[in-house]
């Protein structure tokens, strides 16, 4: 039986791990072909080997989704050996500074990396994604404090509440090129990028979760844990499949009931 994605071609930045390794693995398992990018060349390509070691089909790419150079040039190279993008995933992302005492530097790494990025891509990318016969999905990765103010870090509020807005926008300018864009806003997730996010540091490739930690989101998700990355990625394979046809300019929670309070 063919796959959900069977015949289609799927880019995802910040592939290297986490959420984005989990959407690429998932994604090749329902019969795209997954070009998997991520600024960490090693990581990139561990994730092809995880895909390739189950029948998927995968590449690996290196281009630093916030240089839009080499983001054009990315893309540009997907036109010219594929001719088309079905899934465009921007999933690249970072916890930034917490607080409102920041520097300039620190709003301008964040915007840069969080907004900018997925912004660019997009725009780099909707020629291909116009040209998949109805089937382009663009797929952000926004926040649950995307959503609802985060008390640790607004900037962080403040570029994820801008891809949300990102995505509604790109929803109502690109639906009659039959291309649809959505965000997905994740809540607390068992990856690397958790503790950093509380102020502790995480071991990279492990969760990194402490007792304590898992204390404090045991009370304060509804659910009582934290996500996993394929939970989140079974979400964006929904986003990005035909399941989700009449599914377009929507925030999506995957945060365990958090922005249900």
């Amino acid at each position: 039986m063919a796959g959900r994605l069977e015949g289609r071609i799927a880019l995802i930045t910040g592939a290297g791990s986490g959420m984005g390794r989990a959407s690429a693995v998932r994604f090749a398992a329902e019969g795209a072909h997954v070009v998997v990018d991520d600024i960490r060349a090693d990581a990139a390509e561990e994730t092809v080997r995880l895909i390739r070691q189950e029948g998927g089909s995968a590449t690996a790419r290196s281009a630093d989704a916030t240089d839009l150079t080499q983001m054009r040039e990315l893309i540009d190279e997907i036109g010219r050996e594929f001719g088309v993008l079905h899934v465009l995933y921007s999933h690249v992302g970072m916890p930034g500074a917490a607080g409102m005492e920041i520097s300039e530097d620190d709003w301008n790494e964040s915007i840069t990396t969080n907004t900018k990025s997925g912004f660019f891509a997009a725009s780099y990318a909707l020629p291909l994604l116009k040209a998949a016969d109805g089937k382009g999905s663009v797929i952000f990765t926004a926040s649950a404090t995307g959503l609802v103010g985060s008390p640790y870090s607004p900037l962080y509020s403040v570029a994820k509440g801008g891809v949300v807005m990102l995505a509604k926008a790109l929803a109502c300018a690109v639906a009659a090129d039959g291309v649809r864009a959505n965000a997905i806003c994740p809540g607390p997730i068992d990856t690397p990028m958790l503790p950093r996010f509380f102020g502790r540091e995480g071991t990279a490739g492990e969760s990194g979760l402490d007792d304590e930690l898992r204390g404090f989101l045991a009370g304060s998700v509804p659910l009582g844990r934290a996500g996993t990355p394929e939970e989140v990625a079974g979400v964006a394979l929904f986003l990005a499949s035909d399941d989700s046809s009449f599914v377009t300019g929507v925030a999506l929670p995957v945060d365990g009931g958090v922005t249900a309070r």
